[in-house]
């Protein structure tokens, strides 16, 4: 528990707006669209498996970015091997996911990735998040 509030410190200003713009816009969809789907629990289970994937790969952008340039800040060849490899493996995941959800009937693919585009709404909210809970 110690090792995880540790993290959560150490989370950058810029990750915890994205984060929260990632999760209000997952917020909107449940609630605007569970009236327009014939199930939905399967709408919500796909909507939040797609905002879970956005908030990992939000992190993990995060992550790998902080350690690439501790680790390779002066090697720009491994930098790049090591920033190709991490987006490889960040693609890899939600091709997987999304594989796992067409092939089962375990929730709405078109839902998932509904959440997964919450990473790029929470981009664009992130100056207004900024302004209205950081007053920047």
């Amino acid at each position: 528990m110690k090792k995880i509030i540790q993290m959560i410190q150490k989370i950058d200003e810029t990750l915890l707006t994205l984060m929260i713009g990632i999760l209000a816009f997952g917020l909107v969809c449940q609630l605007l669209g569970m009236w327009f789907v014939p199930d939905m629990a399967k709408y919500s289970i796909g909507l939040w498996i797609g905002i879970v994937m956005s908030l990992f790969t939000a992190w993990h952008m995060w992550w790998s970015i902080d350690r690439n340039l501790s680790v390779n800040a002066d090697n720009e060849g491994a930098a790049r091997a090591y920033g190709t490899r991490a987006g490889l493996i960040r693609y890899a995941l939600i091709l997987i996911v999304f594989v796992l959800l067409c092939l089962t009937d375990f929730s709405y693919p078109l839902a998932a990735f509904l959440g997964m585009m919450g990473l790029k709404i929470g981009a664009y909210l992130s100056p207004l998040i900024n302004k209205k809970f950081f007053k920047k």
